[in-house]
């Protein structure tokens, strides 16, 4: 079951690490930084904006 992100949520939210804003990625329920190369999950309709709870997107890099 997907939930639903708050569009206005979504617009004030940015990286924690580099404060630059985020891209949401429905499909995976996630908020991506692409300067930062993490993806902030988000449980329940609530991103997770923890950097320990991040995926780092590089280690997915070099996996393909």
């Amino acid at each position: 079951m997907t939930h639903e992100v708050d569009p206005k949520l979504l617009e004030i939210l940015v990286c924690p690490l580099t404060h630059k804003p985020l891209r949401y990625d429905a499909e995976k329920q996630e908020l991506v930084s692409e300067q930062a190369k993490l993806a902030f999950p988000i449980r329940d309709g609530i991103p997770v904006m923890l950097i320990d709870e991040a995926r780092d997107l590089e280690d997915e890099d070099f996996k393909k």
